[in-house]
């Protein structure tokens, strides 16, 4: 396959997917998450390797454009590592958002490539976190690949990205969960600010 010809498949990968995802089940998510915030929850981003960046970003772009009090456990990498040192990968979330007092009122969002399965020891952390919010009724959502995982099973409105090709599953994934949660925070329902570009003339 030549670069020009790769090129051109991937974007139209990347159009065919955008055309199959789910545009109500995104309105359920961006309403939920406006009905948690509306409601003085907070939310909690969720994310692994290039997910924990988009949710590093995503809580900038919450708090900023939707008046929407966010965290990340990743963007403390000092507690971060320390808990992963001390007592496992596999509760560094859950912890984190039991002393964060995750009750409620509040919601995850969860951004992964597979939404993590306990029986396949594949993002056991996410697992153990979405397990914790069951437990305490917080809201659960989250954009996902593959099948969805254990974040779709449980999740109040979870949006599944499509796998086009099994070679392009994480960056097809990632790529679009940027787009997805972009969306989310221009979406009437949650949007309370413009962007500067957006609003420069």
């Amino acid at each position: 396959m030549t670069e020009r010809s790769f090129t051109r498949e991937f974007l139209e990968e990347s159009a065919a997917l955008v055309r199959a995802l789910d545009d109500q089940v995104i309105d359920q998510v961006a309403e939920g998450l406006a009905r948690v915030r509306d409601g003085g929850g907070r939310l909690f981003i969720l994310g692994v390797g290039g997910s924990a960046a988009h949710a590093s970003h995503a809580v900038n772009d919450f708090r900023k454009l939707c008046a929407f009090e966010a965290y990340t456990p990743t963007d403390n990498v000092s507690e971060l590592t320390a808990r992963v040192n001390d007592d496992g990968w596999d509760t560094t979330f859950s912890e984190w958002l039991k002393v964060s007092r995750l009750a409620g009122a509040d919601a995850l969002l969860v951004f992964s490539v597979g939404g993590g399965s306990r029986d396949k020891n594949l993002s056991v952390n996410l697992v153990n976190a979405l397990d914790l919010a069951r437990s305490v009724g917080a809201a659960i959502y989250g954009v996902v690949g593959r099948d969805g995982g254990h974040t779709k099973k449980v999740a109040n409105a979870c949006v599944v990205i499509p796998t086009a090709s099994r070679d392009r599953v994480t960056p097809q994934t990632e790529g679009l969960c940027a787009v997805i949660w972009h969306l989310l925070v221009s979406h009437p329902a949650l949007s309370r600010a413009r962007g500067k570009w957006e609003s420069t003339p």
